[in-house]
């Protein structure tokens, strides 16, 4: 399924804007990338079986702070789909995923801790 990806990237210089592209372009399955944005920190990446969160993840190993905003179906217009477009089902439609994710966000199992007493400890026998 053809979908889009935008992430937003902490991308100061032409260096980095380079090495973010460089490590879009060689993932698995995306056809295209473009910056958008005011600032151009967020890159849209168009592709077939994208895996965001592997995408997101090797941006921020390569280059820095990377956010996922939003992963949403792509839908090609046919020329048969332009009659149909007044009488299509609100409901059919489904809006894009958006994630509001903290970057670098680690989790820890709890430790739980019991005291456990020895039963002779208390007894008045010396032998034992």
């Amino acid at each position: 399924m053809k979908q889009k990806v935008v992430i937003r990237l902490s991308m100061n210089d032409e260096k980095s804007r380079k090495k973010a592209f460089k490590t879009v372009v060689g993932h698995a399955g995306v056809e295209s990338t473009a910056l958008q944005g005011k600032e151009k920190d967020q890159i849209e990446v168009v592709g077939d079986g994208i895996d965001a969160v592997k995408l997101a993840t090797l941006l921020r190993k390569n280059v820095g702070y990377a956010e996922l905003v939003t992963v949403s179906p792509v839908g090609e217009k046919k020329d048969g789909d332009k009659k149909d477009d007044g009488n299509k089902d609100p409901s059919s439609t489904q809006p894009p995923v958006v994630w509001s994710t903290h970057p670098y966000v680690y989790s820890s199992v709890p430790h739980h801790l019991y005291q456990v007493r020895d039963p002779y400890e208390d007894s008045n026998c010396t032998i034992m």
